[in-house]
């Protein structure tokens, strides 16, 4: 079958451990586990996980070649369309937790095999490409924003980093549930952008606000975590989910934190009945992902170039 795959680990060039080209179907070279079943991907889409991966993040050398993507949407060995839930193991099972790519193939390829118990149904309303979308970065935000952000509906919630698949995911589903929507860019381009996704004001990194917000959500890391730390009330929650700046800030902001008794919240994709949640709010409300690109799988190195380079403004969707 048809992959896209990590053969190689490079911190500098991630993306010249990239392979395109032929792997074997699951279950040829050896028999599923039990439970597990294979699904035909019709789309699967990009996340910066995928990038790390390529630079040596929670996979070393010796898994290598893995087929990489976490997000897919297809068709099971029944005919149903489904969702792929990417989170193997963890709480209840016997084996540790881990996402696709990290200990097992993912989904940029012609079929992955996964835990029948990890295929959720996928709603007539949303086509593949954007069911695809929805169980990383829109599930990461989901859980960011209903789960651990503690924010009523009309409080006010800040967005580091607009153009991001978990950002633009955050601006979409917190305008929906009725939350005050502010981002902040590098590029006032993006910063337009999320405005006309609904966001209901758009800041330069950085820039004093105009008022400090009830919580903030943080996955740019330590490029912006004492402006994060600074911009929330009293009491507040920065949730934080990702660190693509790197996880090392120059000011710790410890003696705010505590003083102002802020709670810091660290959140990790969400689970499968999460996962059912925001599907159904997708198909109920005409919520969508918002989508960048979409490429066939075997021109996938542009996507992920398009990633390495910060170009793209919501998800990046493969097709099969």
């Amino acid at each position: 079958m048809f992959a896209v795959s990590a053969v190689r680990i490079s911190p500098e060039d991630p993306l010249s451990g990239l392979e395109l080209g032929e792997r074997p179907e699951p279950g040829t070279e050896a028999p599923l586990p039990p439970g597990w079943t294979t699904v035909t991907v019709k789309a699967a889409s990009l996340n910066h996980h995928d990038l790390w991966s390529l630079r040596g993040v929670g996979i070393t050398d010796k898994q290598l070649p893995m087929v990489l993507g976490c997000d897919g949407a297809g068709v099971d060995e029944d005919g149903n369309e489904v969702v792929i839930h990417s989170v193997i193991g963890g709480l209840g099972t016997d084996e540790p937790r881990s996402i696709l790519t990290e200990k097992y193939d993912g989904t940029f390829a012609q079929k992955v095999a996964v835990p029948r118990w990890n295929l959720l149904p996928k709603p007539e309303e949303l086509s593949f490409e954007e069911a695809c979308c929805l169980p990383t970065a829109w599930l990461t935000a989901y859980r960011m924003l209903f789960t651990n952000s503690g924010v009523r509906p009309g409080g006010t919630v800040l967005v580091q980093g607009a153009g991001g698949g978990v950002a633009t995911a955050l601006v979409v589903l917190g305008k929906a549930a009725g939350y005050r929507m502010w981002v902040t860019s590098r590029d006032a381009a993006k910063g337009e952008r999320a405005v006309a996704l609904g966001a209901d004001r758009a800041f330069a990194s950085g820039e004093r606000l105009p008022e400090r917000v009830d919580a903030v959500m943080e996955t740019v890391g330590a490029a912006t975590w004492s402006h994060s730390v600074r911009s929330l009330k009293a009491g507040g929650s920065l949730v934080i989910s990702g660190a693509t700046s790197g996880s090392d800030p120059s000011r710790g902001e410890l003696t705010r934190i505590f003083f102002q008794e802020m709670r810091v919240v660290g959140s990790t994709m969400g689970d499968k009945d999460e996962l059912a949640g925001l599907l159904s709010l997708c198909a109920n409300s005409g919520v969508r992902p918002v989508i960048d690109t979409v490429l066939p799988l075997d021109r996938a190195r542009e996507g992920f170039a398009r990633m390495a380079d910060g170009e793209q403004f919501g998800k990046i969707v493969f097709t099969v």
